[in-house]
């Protein structure tokens, strides 16, 4: 039975792989949306991958560090509401670890489903819950900005993981040997 919260040296080296992925694509793979600081970030479908996979401590810390290292490196400082924002998104989405199989070689259109439902919950907390409110907390920005900036991330992450993630997912569990399909030659 897959332990949800459980911290191997497979997380541990997936979280590293996984982190500096994440920080590339939020780098370099976006599209603007015309809402000021909110882009279509591949970066998600990626953490949502990567935290189907590994579990949501995997999935929170990739989203994190790679936010936080992309934040420091481009602007020259964190911006640590949406930083936790991703941190929530990505742990979230980790959820559906527990359910699915790809690491099997399993993940059907019923999985697929599944692992959109958690992720599209999974964005809407972190980003219009989530984010708006600790911009307003934090940095005194204002409501009506954030709240449309936070519907936008919300509505792009949930694209980007939904297409990015779910393609991953089912290359990766297409490229894995199913469980039990390899058996001792009599």
């Amino acid at each position: 039975m897959k332990k949800l919260f459980a911290i191997t040296t497979k997380t541990i080296v997936a979280t590293g792989l996984g982190a500096a992925l994440f920080m590339v694509l939020f780098m370099y793979v976006k599209v603007p949306s015309g809402i000021p600081e909110t882009s279509f970030q591949v970066a998600y479908g990626l953490g949502g991958f990567f935290a189907a996979l590994f579990g949501p401590v995997a999935g929170g810390l990739i989203a994190f560090i790679g936010h936080a290292l992309n934040d420091s490196i481009q602007y020259g400082s964190p911006w640590w509401s949406w930083i936790i924002a991703s941190f929530v998104a990505c742990f979230l989405m980790g959820i559906s670890y527990k359910f699915l199989n790809a690491d099997e070689g399993t993940f059907s259109g019923k999985d697929a489903l599944l692992f959109n439902l958690i992720q599209i919950g999974a964005n809407v907390i972190a980003w219009i819950l989530v984010a708006p409110v600790l911009d307003i907390v934090i940095y005194k920005e204002p409501v009506n900005l954030v709240f449309v900036q936070g519907a936008t991330a919300a509505l792009l992450n949930s694209i980007a993981t939904g297409v990015v993630g779910t393609l991953l997912l089912f290359a990766y569990a297409k490229a894995r040997p199913k469980k039990g399909s390899l058996s001792a030659e009599e």
